[in-house]
């Protein structure tokens, strides 16, 4: 079959588009930016949410679930079910990230990562593997749409405000002649009284403003009103991002903050194609609770991302919206070792080879 939208060749039971993200649903109704919504709330309900026992609507295999799980993969064909305030229903989005690490790759990586810098080239050698597995982890892929707004000061008028106080403050205080400090020290260069010769010093060769000491700006620099927010600009950081969400609550460490998988080599979940020496883990957190945290965890990265990219931020606003998103099996290596007394952890992608997180490096 060929997708409705963009005319990509698709697998004939396909449900959605893996290049375009169109519904395979004919009447789909089309979303704002003119792309079909997977529609994936108007499927029906399979269970009651207290069921303890029921049928995968694919196969027909039989599916417990267990306590606390929300996100089941049937392990007889890969249907993914998930349950929600209605109960339990089909996930429409279901897919998954090829295994493409080897465990020896696995170890030539983090090799790398931890001989890495002048003071560490045996670091490796010198640490004890204590675990390393491989599993296919749910995430919650979620498209969140954010818009910062941002109030920081000018950098270039502010620097331009202090050059022009400078300036001033140089020629009423040298008609001033005042070349001692209050102290009677006789130290010249003094934040309060600056002879033209310590003015032209600040100014530099030709009158071109050098910034002045450290105990101007202490001094003088905020007794003249600068760095006191009147010299602002407003910016807006939008951004877009298709945000993974740890559908399982004791995987933190596989919670990337500032990572994206490579959607572009997802396909859909086919238990057929996976390794079967590895575990497909269930999840324990809803479609619902993951937008939820999606919208928190974007919060913090715009807010870091402003902060590297503007001065002196003064006010900050985001406005965040969530959409429905897609259930990705993704393989990873988790790997753990001591160091002398300390742990050393990696969470690598086993389809791109990157690290989702390391930590104790």
């Amino acid at each position: 079959m060929y997708c409705l939208k963009c005319g990509a060749q698709l697998p004939d039971d396909a449900g959605f588009c893996m290049k375009c993200g169109a519904s395979q649903t004919k009447g789909a109704a089309p979303t704002a930016g003119g792309a079909y919504s997977p529609q994936q709330s108007s499927g029906p309900v399979l269970a009651p949410a207290g069921a303890t026992a029921l049928k995968c609507p694919s196969c027909g295999a039989p599916i417990s679930p267990k306590f606390g799980e929300m996100v089941i993969t049937c392990e007889y064909c890969g249907t993914g079910i998930t349950l929600n305030s209605d109960g339990w229903k089909n996930i429409q989005k279901h897919t998954m990230l090829p295994m493409r690490l080897t465990r020896d790759q696995v170890e030539a990586k983090i090799t790398e990562m931890m001989d890495k810098g002048i003071f560490k080239h045996h670091v490796h050698e010198e640490s004890v593997m204590e675990e390393q597995t491989a599993s296919y982890i749910p995430y919650w892929i979620i498209p969140v749409s954010a818009r910062t707004s941002i109030v920081s000061v000018d950098a270039l008028a502010e620097a331009g405000q202090v050059a022009t106080t400078a300036a001033l403050m140089g020629v009423l205080l040298g008609g001033m002649g005042g070349r001692r400090s209050l102290d009677g020290r006789g130290r010249l260069g003094s934040p309060l009284f600056l002879g033209m010769g310590s003015w032209r010093s600040a100014l530099g060769v030709g009158g071109k403003f050098a910034l002045p000491p450290t105990r101007f700006y202490g001094g003088m620099g905020m007794g003249m009103g600068m760095g006191m927010g009147g010299n602002t600009k407003t910016y807006q950081l939008d951004l877009n991002y298709n945000y993974p969400v740890v559908a399982m609550k004791d995987l933190t460490q596989y919670q990337p903050r500032d990572y994206a998988f490579d959607l572009s080599q997802r396909q859909l979940f086919d238990v057929s194609k996976l390794d079967k020496g590895i575990k497909v883990l269930n999840g324990d957190i809803s479609e619902d609770l993951a937008q939820a945290q999606a919208k928190t965890l974007v919060d913090q990265l715009q807010s870091q991302k402003a902060h590297a990219q503007y001065h002196m931020i003064q006010q900050m606003h985001t406005d965040i919206d969530v959409s429905e998103g897609e259930l990705l099996h993704v393989p990873v290596w988790f790997s753990r070792y001591d160091h002398k007394g300390k742990k050393i952890v990696f969470v690598l992608d086993g389809s791109s080879g990157a690290a989702i997180n390391s930590m104790g490096l």
